[in-house]
């Protein structure tokens, strides 16, 4: 309001991005996305009856919301596996809102992306395979 440039020019979109996934948590946690109808469906699913690599994302982080893990990695492994580097960005983009001393970046190399995508796309690809071992891996 005096002139003075925000500190972090991101700092508000984040703040407001924080009380949306609050509020969504709140909802996902109170209403079970396997009874309920509020939910949108998967429309690759829709369309084609194959899981994409999101299938069971909302059921997975209902579950662990209730703190069943198993049953969060049985609707969707990749989400689970993904939380803690998920969470770690986050907690580091919300330390840094803090004006905190940042943490150290993850790393951000092509090989980094090019791995990301292989691992997204085999587990897409073998979560549709109609035969154990690699129909656990569907939702």
């Amino acid at each position: 309001m005096d002139g003075e440039p925000e500190p972090w020019p991101g700092r508000r979109v984040f703040w407001l991005a924080a009380a949306a996934a609050i509020v969504g948590a709140l909802v996902l946690f109170a209403v079970d996305p396997s009874t309920s109808g509020i939910y949108p469906p998967c429309p690759f699913h829709l369309v084609t009856g194959l899981h994409c690599p999101g299938c069971g994302t909302t059921r997975g982080l209902h579950a662990l919301l209730h703190g069943h893990l198993l049953a969060a990695a049985d609707a969707n492994v990749l989400m689970v596996l993904s939380i803690p580097v998920v969470g770690y960005a986050w907690l580091s983009h919300l330390w840094r809102v803090l004006g905190r001393k940042p943490w150290p970046a993850l790393p951000a190399t092509r090989w980094t992306l090019w791995g990301f995508l292989a691992v997204v796309t085999v587990y897409w690809v073998v979560r549709n395979l109609p035969c154990y071992p690699f129909t656990v891996l569907a939702p």
